[in-house]
């Protein structure tokens, strides 16, 4: 967990130099247009030529860190903005300075853009939103520091501005350090390539500890999404501490299903019962019917969060830690390693011989392979209508090294991955059969059955019976055994990962109906949050000050104009650094969704007094409270919520094979709209006056406040690979209109 930690803040030094980068750039202007005597167009292209930057590099970072990896180009990323600094610092004509602020605007870019999908590949989902809100700590806490850098200079003589921004490349060099040598390539990245080996090696630095197997199933499960994947439920208990008498009649035949500790099944009954999930999947929720044009993906996210497994309860115990899907117990002499490098070495291909598939530490056969005998077993006579299959589970699975209950939610979120074999008899007779993946999500525990349309023998629950209700999104997988594969034909959708990398991520994959729904969710909430005003209330802050009287006020104590606008811009960042920090806390524990819906109608009420006090006359003391206090409100409420969410949002709802190029898609919208608003901000003042374009603002944050509610689904705390997963299955059905 602290490598994880550790590894999120140092990829968001990045965001730190972007902060830093708009604070100095600010203040530089001032002194640089008087010693370059540059003209107005020629002063708004010297701070515009960043975004310029930003938004030519960002057309092509995403498609490329798909290709080469997460890591390469956060390394890119500090060396822009290291030699970028250097150009600034001696910058002899404005031609040379354009070209630096180019070359800053590509390192810019590149952080944005990548650092919030690597801290999201990277974090363990309880924590993953909380991470991916320190970029935007950084970037506020580099802005500070910055302005009160440049508050000190401009109390000089004669201040540099070259200095100013030239400064740059000390913090840069740090920035490349830690990327050089301390961060790691992104996980899951190495897993859509095959490069498994590395993976388990960089999970077992990030999570601090020797077993990661289990999430590494997590992580090779996520390369195949978008498949045929349907809504199930089930009564689930342990195989092996149930009996017939205690098995609820659902009507249908029980099956078995597999988790990722070695030895760990479950018998499951497919049932008709109570689960929101289900209800939602069959029919929609009452909230859907009431409520016009509400998008059922909301509330069926929603629902998963209705009923989180409390730790330590009987559920828990039923879904423990992920455990050793590839056991790491006495290796054999030939411990062949799953991966690229060693397939092509050894010429193997996708077979693995009798040596290989018997070494406890063999990750060619990932997929249960520690359980081959016994599922073996299981599926050559498949048991009669009604049985219970059975298969030892070893007590140590129940509890930690001390003892004592487990009480994980599996993979997070209360969700687990297990697997289950159909198979049926084909027109010649034949046996034919595959696996199937299940995300599994606990809905209740054993006292909730009474009264459910379950029914147990005698009419009442046992009380000795550990079955739990659960949601599954059964689906086809990207594991499987080779040992069952040579024993049990396949559809030719069963793909082996190395299979699956050598494909690509291409556009095609952008076309598939739940990407393009998590698109349409990306790319909207990045449009509105730039037209929610943001870079108006920003650049525009010291004029709102001055004709509020502010300035005058420190003024007349002896500071100049120039240094006064600085140190109010430090002082409304230094007051954003604890908002960020209270978003940090409640980002995972009451969500994305909800610090959205709560705080935009603020930025509306700010937007909209900040009109009055423009268009009113409340007199000079009145004016000049109200106006500063709706600054620093405005500034506070938005990177409390629509400041990091929109990013933390599109680096969580995208395919792995996919996730680079389409969060950089976002991106790219996300700095045409900047370079829009930037520069239509000029015209639109001339025209219809500063309470005029807060009033715009209003209105876009009413309809983003509409489009969040009806359109943007709750990620807090769910694996990336079932939000993912949910987007396909939501894709299958119509949006509500």
């Amino acid at each position: 967990m602290k490598g994880a930690v550790f590894v999120a803040l140092s990829a968001t030094v990045g965001n730190f130099l972007q902060g830093w980068d708009n604070a100095t750039i600010a203040g530089a202007v001032v002194y640089m247009k008087k010693e370059l005597d540059l003209e107005a167009t020629v002063e708004g292209l010297v701070v515009a030529m960043s975004l310029i930057g930003a938004t030519l590099i960002t057309t092509c970072s995403g498609s490329i860190s798909d290709w080469i990896g997460r890591r390469p180009m956060l390394i890119l990323s500090s060396s822009f903005y290291f030699f970028s600094g250097l150009v600034m610092l001696w910058s002899p004509n404005v031609y040379v300075l354009l070209l630096a602020r180019l070359l800053d605007g590509f390192g810019i870019g590149l952080a944005v853009t990548l650092t919030p999908l690597y801290i999201s590949e990277t974090a363990p989902s309880e924590i993953r939103g909380s991470l991916n809100t320190l970029p935007q700590f950084a970037g506020s806490a580099g802005m500070f520091l910055a302005y009160c850098m440049i508050f000190g200079m401009s109390l000089m003589t004669s201040p540099n501005w070259r200095l100013m921004l030239g400064v740059l490349s000390i913090p840069s060099l740090i920035y490349f350090a830690l990327t050089v040598f301390y961060l790691p390539e992104s996980p899951r990245w190495l897993v859509s390539k095959g490069r498994m080996l590395e993976a388990k090696r960089v999970l077992q630095r990030l999570r601090g500890k020797e077993d990661v197997s289990g999430e590494m199933a997590l992580l090779v499960e996520g390369l195949a999404v978008d498949g045929e994947t349907s809504l199930e439920e089930y009564m689930i208990g342990p195989a092996d501490e149930v009996t017939d008498d205690q098995v609820p009649a659902a009507g249908k035949e029980q099956i078995k299903l597999y988790g990722s500790e070695a030895g760990m099944s479950w018998v499951a009954k497919p049932v008709t019962g109570q689960s929101t999930l289900g209800l939602v999947s069959r029919q929609g929720s009452m909230l859907n019917q009431s409520i016009p044009f509400m998008d059922p993906l909301v509330t069926l996210f929603g629902s998963v969060h209705e009923k989180v497994p409390e730790m330590g309860s009987m559920r828990s115990m039923l879904f423990p830690n992920f455990g050793s899907m590839i056991s790491t117990t006495e290796p054999q002499a030939k411990n062949e390693e799953w991966d690229e490098e060693s397939l092509q070495r050894d010429g193997e291909g996708y077979a693995s011989d009798a040596a290989s598939a018997d070494s406890d530490g063999n990750l060619q056969s990932p997929l249960i392979s520690r359980q081959t005998t016994s599922l073996e077993k299981d599926m050559v006579a498949p048991p009669s209508h009604g049985s219970i299959l059975s298969m030892r589970r070893h007590s140590s699975l129940m509890k930690d090294n001390a003892g004592e209950p487990v009480g994980s939610m599996g993979i997070g979120g209360g969700w687990q991955l297990a697997w289950r074999w159909s198979e049926r008899e084909g027109g010649d007779g034949r046996k034919e059969g595959g696996f199937k993946r299940i995300f599994m999500h606990e809905e209740a525990g054993p006292g909730s059955l009474r009264g459910s349309v379950v029914s147990f023998p005698g009419g009442d629950v046992p009380e000795d019976a550990e079955f739990v209700q659960a949601t599954a999104l059964v689906s086809q997988p990207a594991l499987y055994s080779m040992e069952l594969i040579n024993q049990h034909p396949v559809g030719p959708a069963m793909l082996h990962p190395s299979e699956t990398a050598t494909k690509g991520p291409g556009w095609a994959a952008v076309l598939e109906p739940g990407v393009k729904r998590a698109l349409l969710v990306g790319m909207g909430i990045q449009i509105l949050q730039q037209f929610a005003g943001i870079n108006g209330v920003m650049y525009y802050t010291p004029q709102i000050l001055e004709q509020a009287g502010v300035e005058v006020l420190l003024s007349n104590l002896g500071i100049g104009s120039d240094s006064a606008s600085f140190i109010i811009s430090a002082l409304t960042n230094f007051l954003m650094l604890p908002s960020i920090g209270v978003a940090m806390w409640f980002m995972d524990l009451s969500g994305r969704r909800a610090l959205l819906l709560s705080t935009i109608p603020v930025l509306t009420v700010s937007l909209v007094i900040l009109v009055v006090a423009n268009v009113v006359d409340l007199g000079t003391i009145a004016h000049a409270v109200m106006s500063t206090l709706c600054v620093v409100l405005y500034f506070c409420c938005f990177v409390m919520g629509y400041g990091p969410v929109p990013n933390i949002l599109c680096a969580e709802i995208f395919p792995t094979r996919v996730r680079g190029l389409c969060i950089a898609i976002c991106s790219l919208v996300y700095w045409i709209c900047d370079v829009i608003v930037t520069y239509t901000l000029p015209v639109l003042l001339s025209s219809i006056g500063l309470a005029g374009v807060f009033g715009i603002y209003a209105v876009v944050c009413v309809i983003s406040w509409v489009f969040v509610f009806l359109r943007v689904p709750e990620t807090k705390g769910m694996p990336l690979e079932v939000i993912t997963e949910f987007f396909a299955v939501g894709a299958k059905k119509p949006a509500a209109t």
